[in-house]
């Protein structure tokens, strides 16, 4: 049975997700300045940079993966 949801299709939403995950990242960077105290800067500031440094390593990789398989494909059509 094949699967009813394509493979390039969920790779799609996941790349939507990482860039979605990535302005929130810096929405909360943007919000971290904002702050008085500084205790809950840091905090903020590093969960910013965490959210946003592990949503643009999972953005190159989905990307990376689709690329990789555009070019297999084209491949085998030569």
């Amino acid at each position: 049975m094949e699967n009813p949801i394509p493979w390039w299709f969920s790779q799609i939403i996941l790349v939507v997700l990482s860039i979605f995950f990535i302005i929130l990242g810096i929405d909360l960077l943007y919000t971290a300045y904002q702050l008085g105290e500084p205790f809950s800067f840091i905090m903020t500031f590093f969960a910013s940079n965490f959210i946003i440094l592990i949503s643009a390593t999972l953005l190159f990789s989905f990307v990376y993966k689709i690329v990789r398989y555009i070019r297999k494909t084209k491949q085998k059509e030569w």
